[in-house]
């Protein structure tokens, strides 16, 4: 098989203190956007007239998601994100049996929830990474999304019947 269902990624914020908080109800998970510079080398005595260049910084680039608009489960840690002039810790864990992990920092660049007339609450959240972002396998009971730590504020079903006030 040459492809993996990607039904199941999440997308945690740390807290700080060792638990992860997952944010809830996504339904499109962009992962690290990686670039790099390239500077332009060229010279007079450049060979047959073409440019050279050599490699430059890294970029980590931009993580954007989408969900289903929650108030009572986005507003407030995306807020507080999009306020503080600190990075944050982030990590998505992807559904695979190694449960491959992209870990983070990072910052809110971007919040944009809308209601259109015809369609569901939907948002969209973009993230600037700072910094190398890492990708490993979490080992067992390594981290969020092995049951045992990540503690599902903002994230998942609490039992509500989704009339968020």
């Amino acid at each position: 098989m040459a492809g993996k269902n990607a039904f199941g990624t999440k997308l945690y914020r740390s807290d700080g203190n060792g638990e992860w908080d997952q944010l809830s109800n996504a339904t499109s998970i962009d992962l690290p956007s990686l670039s790099r510079e390239d500077i332009d080398v060229t010279d007079h005595d450049s060979p047959d007239g073409y440019m050279e260049f050599v490699p430059g910084l890294r970029d980590g680039g931009e993580v954007s998601v989408d969900c289903n608009y929650r108030p009572s489960r986005h507003d407030d840690w995306v807020m507080e994100d999009f306020e503080d002039d600190e990075v944050h810790r982030y990590r998505i864990v992807l559904p695979t049996a190694e449960r491959h992990a992209w870990t983070f920092d990072a910052f809110v660049t971007g919040y944009e929830p809308s209601a259109p007339h015809d369609d569901k609450l939907e948002t969209s959240i973009t993230f600037k990474v700072s910094g190398k972002p890492d990708l490993s396998e979490l080992g067992p009971g390594e981290g969020p999304g092995n049951g045992e730590d990540d503690n599902g504020n903002g994230g998942g079903d609490d039992g509500e019947n989704g009339d968020d006030q």
